[in-house]
């Protein structure tokens, strides 16, 4: 049962984007059309988990054992960085549309302070290697469900509103995205 408040809390409770305002470089890039979002969320889906993983499993048995906490941070970094190399080869192989489409976005994972913020969250929480990947799914979840939202939000302002010239681009995007933070908030009652 812990694993399930786990699982919903990092999607709607403590959402990596709405709540911890993790990530929001590629959640304000991407979310300009559905079909880009979706793949971006399955990319960090697929980094965070593994990042997770790997993340834990380097503290718990290489950190740890030798007295070297304090490296985490570097540790963490490096591992992040070749996961999403390997996923960036993957994509360019795998679908070169959504690969082109992703453009900057994707080697901007690496950077992506959400996938280092879970694996510290996970390592602070004192989470074994389950809690750890389901708080990895919910957050990287939380991420898509944000993600998804927000570029359906988005196309269709840009198609049926009439949205004043200073505002248009990325001051509405904020906007949208502060509104979507504050109706978030309303899980937090819920979920206790």
């Amino acid at each position: 049962m812990e694993l399930l408040w786990i699982f919903l809390g990092s999607i709607f409770v403590n959402n990596i984007i709405l709540s911890l305002f993790l990530g929001n470089c590629p959640f304000l890039g991407v979310s300009t059309k559905s079909g880009t979002a979706k793949g971006m969320g399955v990319a960090v889906i697929f980094v965070l988990v593994l990042a997770s993983i790997m993340t834990w499993l380097a503290y718990n048995f290489v950190l740890v054992p030798l007295d070297l906490r304090y490296l985490y941070t570097l540790a963490f970094i490096l591992i992040i960085a070749a996961l999403v190399q390997f996923v960036e080869l993957a994509l360019k192989k795998i679908n070169p549309a959504l690969y082109k489409s992703l453009g900057i976005f994707l080697p901007l994972i690496t950077t992506n302070c959400a996938v280092l913020g879970v694996a510290v969250i996970n390592m602070n929480e004192g989470y074994g290697l389950a809690a750890s990947v389901v708080n990895a799914f919910g957050s990287s979840a939380g991420f898509l469900l944000a993600i998804i939202l927000m570029a359906g939000i988005r196309e269709r302002i840009d198609d049926n509103a009439d949205i004043p010239k200073c505002l248009r681009g990325l001051p509405i995007a904020l906007v949208t995205a502060g509104l979507m933070s504050i109706a978030f908030m309303g899980f937090a009652g819920l979920i206790k």
